[in-house]
């Protein structure tokens, strides 16, 4: 026979709405409670778990303590699985839906977020996807945060994570883009030594930065980096002006640039390493059926499998 829990799934609510809400006025508006009931759930639960969840600041609002922080992804967790275990039991246990937050890496989501939307919404309708778009520390930062399910990220920066699992989905060659009136723009491939003199372009993201100058270093030559930007679409219209040429990893579908330009992709023979796309979760944590359907759709999309 197992040993009675101390807590309620009621308490575990209150604080996580709390929690979210950062203030125990907030989250009685947000549950259409009284606030005295809120406070009296969440001083219950710190009693019966003899721990401190929040640090209470008059005129501050509440501050999640690192235990509290803890028990926030874990609450998320237990009151998943607890409406799961009430479809069930209604009956509706073969129906997926609810909420599923998601981290994607900025250049990743033009590619994968409009088919994942799209077939999640075919197949999973009840399905609500709540996508935050970041590069990889804010992703990272979320995961840890119990902010997202799981990342949609390249494997730039996830080594050093030992708290977090990932899996390998697609792998993304590094190639390089030109204007159209390049001399070297009707070749089909290039050489990364072919372009040492000219400026380079750079897409400006943590990790990403590191990794587009070392291709180039790698020709013993220093990247003359020209001008640099965070902005995926504006490293391509700067190309197409002329201005340089870049080293990018994701394909968009067309040449044409949101400036009017156009730009030509040229294959690298220079055997540069591709970056790994992969998705990213906490180490230990179970996903609930919902996060499973999105990642499974995920995989689809990556290996172009996806039903027309």
């Amino acid at each position: 026979m197992t040993s009675p829990v101390g807590f309620t799934l009621v308490q575990l609510r209150y604080f996580l709405v709390a929690a979210e809400r950062g203030s125990m006025t907030e989250a009685s508006a947000e549950l259409h409670i009284a606030q005295s009931a809120v406070s009296a759930a969440i001083d219950n639960l710190e009693r019966d778990l003899q721990v401190q969840l929040f640090i209470r600041r008059r005129g501050r609002g509440l501050t999640l303590t690192p235990t509290g922080e803890r028990l926030r992804q874990q609450a998320r967790d237990l009151l998943a699985r607890a409406r799961e275990v009430e479809r069930e039991a209604q009956g509706n246990g073969g129906i997926i839906s609810g909420p599923v937050a998601v981290g994607c890496f900025v250049t990743l989501a033009p590619s994968y977020l409009p088919p994942l939307f799209s077939e999640c919404t075919r197949r999973y309708p009840g399905i609500e996807i709540d996508v935050r778009e970041g590069e990889t520390d804010q992703l990272v930062h979320a995961l840890a945060a119990g902010r997202i399910d799981f990342a949609l990220t390249y494997g730039l920066g996830l080594a050093a994570e030992p708290a977090l699992r990932s899996e390998t989905i697609a792998r993304a060659p590094a190639y390089v883009i030109v204007s159209t009136d390049h001399p070297l723009a009707g070749q089909g491939s290039v050489e990364l030594a072919e372009l040492s003199t000219e400026p380079l372009v750079l897409l400006d993201l943590p990790h990403s930065r590191d990794y587009f100058r070392s291709l180039v270093a790698a020709t013993g030559t220093a990247p003359d980096v020209r001008y640099r930007t965070q902005s995926y679409e504006t490293v391509r219209s700067l190309v197409a002006r002329g201005l340089g040429f870049s080293v990018l990893n994701q394909r968009p579908a067309t040449s044409q640039t949101y400036g009017g330009g156009e730009v030509a992709e040229l294959e690298l023979r220079d055997g540069s390493p591709a970056l790994e796309v992969k998705i990213a979760s906490v180490e230990g944590m179970t996903q609930s059926p919902r996060a499973r359907a999105v990642m499974g759709l995920l995989r689809e999309i990556a290996a172009g499998s996806l039903d027309d």
